[in-house]
């Protein structure tokens, strides 16, 4: 049986000029998690990622567990999150007012709890193909084409490694709840509830093979674990 080990970024830098970008607490995030598996001997085959910043340096920080040591790390586009600035920017204009969502006096949205209602309302639209997109509405990427890329990317990674092989896939929480939905077969509103349930830098394993596969970890936290480490644990 082969092995998908999906990690999601470290804590990005919610509210800075940049998002997509880890924070020094999401680096530090990364580096706790390096260590545990230097610690455990677990060692990998191979390490493939988003071309997203947050993705890519979350790789970076993981390039040395795997064998031969790479310069860099497999990089594929489908791997990246959804875009939730056009499902924010259309909710607002389309849905909020109607649902009794008062629209935010600042853009981007800095109050993080703010920020995760606007969210959660948007992509509940959005799975039902609620959100209409105009011609002034770039970037945006309807439900059904995120959920086949996923799909996609993730069926071609495990036809590619094979044999036993342990592929380390640095991405984000909507492509690791999606990648789920592909093995446990759960509709679209069970694919967000995951999103929000999964922590920055925690571990999902998938093991495949024989034309079967399935979910043997979620949302692990192993190397946060001690008491000491609570203070690194997030979502956001």
């Amino acid at each position: 049986m082969s092995e998908l080990i999906f990690v999601r970024h470290g804590q990005a830098s919610f509210g800075a000029a940049s998002y997509d970008a880890l924070s020094d607490l999401g680096f530090e995030q990364v580096r706790e998690l390096a260590r545990h598996w230097q610690t455990t001997g677990d060692s990998f085959d191979h390490i493939c990622c988003g071309t997203l910043q947050r993705q890519r340096e979350t790789a970076g920080e993981l390039l040395h567990l795997v064998k031969g040591e790479p310069d860099a790390p497999e990089q594929h586009a489908s791997l990246n999150e959804y875009s939730g600035d056009p499902l924010i920017r259309i909710y607002l204009r389309d849905h909020a007012k109607a649902d009794g969502i008062k629209l935010p006096e600042e853009w981007p949205i800095k109050d993080r709890k703010l920020f995760q209602t606007v969210l959660e309302a948007a992509t509940a639209c959005w799975i039902k193909n609620e959100l209409l997109a105009q011609e002034s509405d770039q970037d945006f990427e309807p439900w059904q084409e995120f959920k086949q890329r996923v799909h996609t990317v993730v069926d071609g990674i495990m036809s590619r490694h094979k044999r036993g092989s342990r592929v380390i896939i640095s991405t984000s929480g909507g492509v690791i709840a999606s990648a789920l939905q592909r093995v446990l077969d759960y509709p679209d509103d069970k694919v967000i509830a995951t999103n929000w349930m999964v922590h920055n830098s925690s571990v999902t394993k998938i093991r495949y093979g024989g034309g079967r596969a399935s979910m043997t970890q979620f949302n692990s936290l192993p190397h946060l674990e001690r008491q000491d480490m609570q203070h690194l644990v997030t979502y956001r």
